[in-house]
């Protein structure tokens, strides 16, 4: 996973300030603002966002309902409207990403209580560990996890610590 995607990820799952993201978004060049937007569309779908995730989406993201991306985010038929928010003008880009980093955090909760509830190797839910990657022993991590091996702080420590300390730099 690259360390957008970590960032990203972090965000959504409430790991980092959306603040702090608001703020590196902010200063990313046009074209990396739609390459950030296009991710995250790509995300909120692959996590299985629907359209019943926009009202609260909306409410996380802290935007009126009236705004343009919270309009489209409740229409239906979600792809196509997210397409439409990622290549919403810059003046709406700032909404256009708290909404999708919203997005994605509510559909990749939903996903996780569903199918990872007793853990998973999905390297974005792992990240959660990456936030202190001490801080959990082995006999903590999920049962799925121990039984496949995979302690996370002793296999990606290092490189969490090196990731999260990058973006704390970032932000």
């Amino acid at each position: 996973m690259d360390e957008r995607t970590v960032l990203l990820n972090g965000l959504a799952q409430g790991l980092r300030p959306l603040a702090h993201g608001v703020a590196w978004f902010e200063a990313l060049p046009p074209e990396g603002q739609f390459e950030v937007l296009r991710d995250l569309g790509e995300y909120c779908l692959q996590a299985g966002a629907t359209v019943e995730d926009g009202p609260e989406s909306v409410r996380l993201a802290g935007l009126r309902p009236t705004h343009t991306p919270a309009v489209l985010v409740t229409r239906g038929q979600l792809a196509g409207q997210l397409t439409k928010i990622v290549n919403l003008p810059q003046d709406e880009r700032v909404k256009a990403f708290r909404l999708l980093v919203a997005l994605l955090g509510v559909a990749d909760r939903r996903r996780r209580e569903r199918f990872c509830a007793d853990g998973c190797t999905h390297a974005w839910h792992l990240s959660a560990a990456w936030a202190d990657p001490e801080a959990r022993a082995p006999s903590e991590l999920p049962a799925r996890q121990r039984e496949q091996g995979l302690d996370v702080a002793e296999q990606d420590g290092r490189a969490a610590r090196k990731i999260s300390h990058h973006h704390q730099e970032l932000l």
